[in-house]
């Protein structure tokens, strides 16, 4: 193979454990000067380690041999950081057989990043690529840190120990610990990636301006006035000052390390300022300058430049056209937005990605009174996305509560796992938009999702979705103050008949139970019998949560009775939620807040809704989220009986450059391999042929035509039933092929009756493949009463899957009609969601009928259709999108 020529995905950008990036791609000739001089760097004793000797210069034919690969037998990994060779991992196959030698050796100033474990997985991943299965290593008894990469990796490891060496064997194909542990590393390294972004100690505001309406003054002044805990330095080639603080000429001028850098200069000078930040080692961009991806094809090329370059240095990228970053810790005090101020203190982290709107976020959010602790507007998106949050939000101590504003996703897989962790202990509150269009510089990085997919994956994750961003700050100031509900029965306290009732009407219409009538304490009655019936409220053991309506009344003012009904919470060990319409205002009154760090009203404050329907809304949305973060989360199963090996040859024989349907045979044959069974059937081209099938298969049998339009009328026009003798037979074979002027029909052996159903794979480009399960039949089909699941699934997502859609309590019994067996459905389910992992060549996979009766699942009919396999986007080793990649 040409050493120049390797697979393209083999390159990659990987976080390491500081938070840094390193770029990583297979080694060329073209290496070679760079090669010597990482030789040339290393310490005598990583030279020892790595070689077993002094070996203090690298001959010419060793560079040559180093450097030359044939990336299938003998593979290395660079990893780069700017020009230079921090670290280089290889593999050299034993002979003819499965098994590698690997070893890998990093830079002294690089040790202790993470690169070797990186290394590892990469080098991995090519070997399976190559058909291998196993590495060796020999590692010096001495070398302690090399042992522990492979030890800790989370493969089964073999050692021996022989003349101070010590000999490793494992198998490199993925194991549950493996992949454990190479997503907790992720967590770790992409988390801190974001802790220095928003931890910096120093800044540089690059763009700084002396003009008070140009964007780079905006960011200094918000720095400045927000009092930022570390030195500011702004950047201006023209004035020895801005605001009063020293300028410097450029970013290289600046005397001390600069953490982070914020970018105002307009898009054609971005260049410039990129190389002067990579000389000066800037950490990490904010990049607020508009001018990119959003302007076409030419800009969103200079965007992708823009990332890549800082990636290779070790930068990570908010931006371009972000609004920037904020974090309210009070020894931070970090406010690099283009909003004037910084908002009040809270345990709530928010992501948008739209500039403009989070300008509008952040006062909305001080306006209803919902601190944050941390927000950053990405912007564009060319690096730092909403799944970088994620993994930090989920260690940070100062966040309980998560937001999200999405336009598009990158990476929704990758967006699923991590939503559905984090979900297990910090609530996600997401507005999806974007629904119908998304911004050109959003579409560029993003991959398209349809609705039912977007419903599928936040279903799956425990997202609680809402329409807007009124309703995303209704729920979160729930979810931010007050505890979660312990089940869905609301008790209901006011005085007001009418309104109580309302809020009765809204909680049975959104699922909740009364746990009660409403109670109205009357138009005149006082604090003390207000703050009563409230008491009894929360004592009452039937009821899980309280709505309180309140109108005021003319006599007393509504403070009286809102410092009663705090008194009443604060007695009552705040363990269940309330929801209030208090003097109809918006937000936490004063009266009702209980304080928090920084002067935000803190856990324990009752938030107020402008009406008590917005009130019940926000309450069932946390209640269904409570239910789904109480549930068992569920296992990874397996089903039995799976023969992945023969699926695996039988797919190979029937591939072919595009899409193709595979035929009756050879669908069987597939679906076979997974425990699927087909109700045993026969092709048959004529009366006779008929007759001898019916008799092979034994009376009953049902007929049905081989045209699909014909076959799955809710008429059954193509189809006939219960079929015991060779005269019915005949006469339905002549009606068939009469009717679709095709001689090949279908005989089949009638399954018990039940109620038809539809189960099937649908390949999404975002997700790899979703699991779809739902009720035939026409009103079915017109409603698009269909549930979703993405792979894989636990045995929780199966059993959830087949009870979803709206129809499913046919299934258990309606109306007194003896239950479906619901565990033959979900072990169908299953079998399928393995095969869709396993062969990720079906993109398209139908059962259609399933008959699901006491008796079981019987599946009567199936069709599979083959292809490419799509992207997979959250599998492989570690790594970052490509820049404007999905990510």
């Amino acid at each position: 193979m040409d050493p120049f020529d390797y697979p393209r995905h083999w390159e990659a950008d990987v976080v390491l454990s500081d938070g840094g990036t390193v770029h990583l791609r297979p080694i060329t000739p073209d290496d070679a000067e760079k090669l010597l001089a990482f030789h040339g760097r290393l310490s005598e004793r990583t030279r020892y380690y790595r070689y077993f000797g002094p070996y203090p210069r690298m001959p010419k034919r060793d560079v040559e041999r180093f450097s030359t690969v044939d990336h299938a037998d003998r593979v290395a990994f660079t990893a780069l950081l700017g020009d230079d060779i921090v670290a280089v991992g290889r593999y050299d196959r034993l002979g003819e057989g499965s098994s590698a030698e690997v070893a890998f050796v990093v830079e002294d100033a690089h040790q202790g990043r993470g690169l070797g474990s990186i290394l590892l997985e990469h080098l991995a991943a090519a070997a399976r690529e190559r058909g291998l299965s196993r590495f060796t290593a020999e590692v010096l008894a001495e070398n302690g840190q090399m042992v522990r990469i492979f030890r800790d990796a989370g493969y089964s490891v073999s050692r021996a120990f022989e003349e101070g060496v010590v000999h490793l064997e494992f198998d490199i194909d993925p194991t549950e610990e493996s992949v454990e542990v190479a997503r907790a590393r992720e967590q770790a390294a992409e988390a801190r990636s974001v802790h220095n972004l928003l931890h910096p100690r120093s800044i540089a505001v690059i763009g700084a301006s002396t003009d008070q309406t140009k964007i780079g003054n905006a960011v200094l002044t918000n720095l400045l006035t927000g009092d930022f805990a570390g030195p500011v330095y702004p950047v201006n080639a023209e004035h020895r000052s801005v605001r009063g603080v020293r300028a410097y000429p450029s970013v290289l001028a600046i005397p001390d390390d600069v953490d982070l850098a914020v970018v105002a200069v307009p898009a054609a000078g971005v260049d410039e300022v990129m190389d002067a930040c990579l000389a000066k080692g800037v950490k990490a961009l904010v990049v607020v300058t508009s001018g990119f991806g959003e302007t076409g094809p030419g800009g969103l090329s200079a965007e992708r430049r823009l990332a890549a370059e800082a990636r290779a240095h070790g930068m990570r990228v908010v931006g371009p056209n972000a609004l920037g970053v904020l974090n309210t810790d009070a020894g931070v005090r970090l406010n690099a937005t283009l909003a004037p101020k910084l908002p009040v203190r809270g345990r709530t982290g928010f992501f948008c990605q739209s500039g403009a709107l989070g300008t509008a976020i952040l006062a909305t959010a001080a306006e209803r009174g919902l601190g944050l602790s941390t927000f950053v507007s990405a912007g564009n998106r060319s690096d730092v996305s909403g799944n970088d949050l994620l993994q930090y939000w989920e260690t940070d101590p100062a966040t309980d509560v998560v937001l999200l504003y999405l336009e598009s996703f990158g990476n929704p897989r990758k967006f699923a796992r991590l939503a559905r962790r984090l979900g297990r202990s910090k609530p996600i509150v997401a507005v999806k938009s974007g629904r119908h269009a998304v911004t050109p510089a959003l579409a560029a990085t993003s991959v398209p999702v349809d609705e039912s997919s977007v419903q599928a994956l936040f279903e799956q994750a425990g997202v609680i979705r809402v329409e807007s961003l009124a309703q995303l700050f209704d729920t979160a100031l729930l979810l931010a103050h007050q505890p979660l509900p312990a089940g869905p029965r609301v008790a209901v306290v006011g005085n007001s008949t009418a309104i109580g009732l309302l809020a009765a009407d809204t909680a049975l219409a959104q699922g909740l139970e009364l746990a009660g009538d409403p109670v109205d304490v009357g138009a005149q009655a006082g604090p003390e019998a207000f703050a009563a019936a409230v008491k009894a409220a929360l004592e009452n053991p039937e009821a899980d949560a309280l709505v309180v309506v309140f109108v005021p009344p003319l006599a007393v003012p509504g403070a009286t009775f809102a410092r009663a009904l705090r008194d009443v919470v604060e007695q009552g060990g705040r363990t269940k939620p309330i929801a209030s319409t208090f003097l109809a205002v918006e937000g936490v009154p004063a009266e009702l807040a209980v304080p928090g760090p920084g002067g935000a009203p803190g856990r324990g404050s009752v938030p107020s809704y402008p009406s008590p329907e917005r009130a019940v809304l926000a309450l069932a949305r946390v209640t269904r989220y409570a239910r789904w973060r109480s549930a068992p989360q569920g296992t990874f199963i397996r089903p039995e009986g799976i023969d992945s090996e023969t699926a695996h040859a039988i797919v190979a024989s029937q591939v072919s450059e595009g899409e193709r349907r595979l035929d009756d045979e050879t669908t069987v044959r597939l679906l076979a391999c997974y425990g699927v069974q087909v109700v045993p059937f026969r092709v048959v081209r004529s009366p006779d042929e008929a007759v001898r099938a019916a008799d092979e298969l034994g009376y009953p049998v049902a007929m049905k035509s081989t045209d699909d339009r014909l076959r799955h009328r809710a008429d059954l026009v193509g189809v006939r039933l219960d079929l015991s003798g060779e005269e019915a037979v005949r006469s339905a074979y002549d009606m068939l092929a009469e009717m679709s002027d095709r001689r090949d029909v279908y005989v089949q052996r009638m399954a018990p009756k039940g109620i038809s159903c539809v189960l099937g794979l649908q390949d999404d480009p975002s997700f790899g493949t979703l699991v779809s399960f739902g009720l035939s039949g026409l009103v079915s089909d017109l409603l698009g009463d269909r549930a979703y699941r993405a792979v894989p699934l636990t045995d929780a997502d199966a059993a959830a899957l087949v009870r979803a859609p709206k129809a499913a309590p046919l299934l258990a019994g309606y109306q007194g009609d003896e239950p479906a067996d619901l565990p033959a459905l979900q072990d169908l389910v299953l079998r399928l969601a393995a095969l869709a992992e396993d062969v990720p060549e079906v993109r398209q996979l139908s059962l259609e009928p399933v008959l699901a009766s006491a008796a079981g699942a019987y599946v009567s009919s199936a069709t599979v259709t083959l292809g490419p396999p799509p992207s997979r986007h959250d599998t492989g080793p570690r790594r970052l999108r490509s820049p404007g990649g999905p990510r």
